[in-house]
């Protein structure tokens, strides 16, 4: 009997907030590896992963909240983690292979590598983005810090055993900058990312409509209307069981967000306040009213929150609405329009949250940045802003006549043949493409 192979997959980071990472440790496991899960376990994981008998999850102590100047505070940190972290590692049976993501390189490329030198284990890298680049967003690229991360990327990375990447782009940076060799492996929708049939989306609203005020119906008259027996804001049930979307219907707007510098918020926020001005007075029927949804959690996420607390939209209303796993990717495939903030520090990623909404047939207005197209053609699978004017511009274009304006249709029709074509390729393939010949 083969003995089966080991893999130790390393996380800095709140594991169940690292989709690709747990992607991975699923395609594993479908290739019957045994894995080692190492990270912070703030947000559940997949379900797959902690049902799973192959999977051992080696739970970090985070760092704890102490008000300390910022440098010392990031000393202290560094070495919390460095000790912690080789702890767990040390406390594992010897893996044939660890996958380290990064970021953070530090300190997870210093102690991964040289605990793969110890212990004979070769040392994969997943490279989401640069280390420094992000450090540099609230410090200065000359500053010691990012010098000590640019230095540690550089040189950990070109002794592992191999590297896997996000985008060409980053593969050809990669490779021009520090000598490494990468292979692209494009983050792609998972299985249950996908479309959802009208009735779907109503047994969702009516969920949901328990937490978010904004899913209810606002009046009692769907009620005395013959037949009706369960009605949301965008749907109603009939007692012959038909589903029926509702003509003058609010539009959805959904973005998910990590509430950071590199995802600014108030670029949406000041679309919708735009938004807001020009439907306020419009004739019923020109232009819905939006219901903006946005998910994730982070530390500016307060900050916002407070802002918006001091808005009296008549016409748009935001809410920020805690999902189970199996709930988010239904909203999205559930909701009107997507919108991405990310812009990427490195300008070398791209936003999984857009690979989750394409995978739902979602069409998504993204902020421009320099391999953005990679990802999102303008106007083909969704469009591409670069302020807050030209965000307004396109959600003005998109919910005009919302949802049946006729001079929308073909361009519709087109997004979503792109969406189809994209649906096609989904990550279990692409895994089994482009890395699983590492692991074997």
């Amino acid at each position: 009997m083969s003995v089966r192979k080991r893999v130790c997959v390393v996380v800095l980071g709140d594991i169940g907030r690292s989709p690709r990472m747990q992607y991975h440790v699923k395609s594993l496991l479908e290739h019957n590896f045994t894995v080692d899960l190492v990270g912070y376990v703030e947000t559940p994981p997949l379900a797959q992963i902690t049902a799973s008998d192959q999977v051992k999850i080696h739970e970090l102590n985070p760092f704890p909240n102490l008000e300390l100047p910022r440098l010392i505070n990031y000393v202290t940190k560094t070495i919390w983690q460095f000790l912690t972290l080789l702890v767990a590692l040390l406390s594992i049976s010897r893996p044939d292979l660890m996958l380290c993501q990064n970021p953070p390189a530090i300190p997870t490329l210093f102690v991964c590598y040289y605990y793969c030198w110890l212990r004979n284990t070769r040392l994969l890298v997943d490279w989401h983005n640069y280390t420094h680049t992000i450090l540099a967003l609230t410090s200065t690229e000359t500053s010691l810090v990012v010098r000590i991360a640019r230095w540690m990327e550089g040189y950990y990375g070109r002794r592992s055993a191999g590297n896997l990447c996000v985008t060409e782009a980053m593969k050809r940076n990669l490779l021009k900058v520090w000598d490494i060799k990468a292979t692209v492996l494009y983050d792609r929708p998972p299985e249950h990312f996908r479309p959802i049939s009208l009735e779907e989306r109503h047994e969702l609203y009516m969920k949901l409509s328990t937490s978010i005020s904004e899913f209810l119906t606002r009046t009692s008259d769907d009620f005395k209307e013959s037949g009706v027996i369960e009605s949301t804001n965008f749907t109603q049930r009939l007692s012959n069981g038909t589903i029926l979307a509702k003509p003058l219907r609010p539009g959805i707007l959904i973005s998910s967000t990590s509430w950071t510098p590199d995802e600014d918020f108030s670029v949406l926020l000041s679309a919708l306040e735009m938004y807001e001005e020009h439907v306020r007075g419009k004739p019923r029927g020109e232009f819905p009213d939006l219901v903006c949804i946005i998910t994730g959690k982070g530390p500016q996420k307060e900050f916002y929150l407070n802002v918006l607390k001091g808005k009296k939209w008549q016409h748009v209303s935001v809410a920020t609405p805690w999902l189970e796993n199996e709930d988010y990717p239904k909203l999205l495939a559930a909701a009107d329009l997507g919108v991405c903030l990310h812009w990427s520090s490195s300008g070398l990623d791209l936003p999984m949250k857009v690979v989750d909404m394409f995978g739902c047939g979602l069409p998504v207005c993204a902020i421009n940045f320099q391999c953005l197209e990679e990802l999102v053609q303008h106007r083909t699978n969704g469009f591409i802003f670069n302020n807050s004017a030209e965000l307004f511009e396109h959600l003005i274009y998109w919910f005009e006549r919302f949802p049946d304006n006729i001079a929308l249709h073909s361009l519709k029709e087109e997004m979503n043949k792109s969406l189809r074509n994209f649906q096609q390729l989904r990550w279990k393939d692409n895994w089994d493409r482009e890395a699983l010949t590492y692991f074997q």
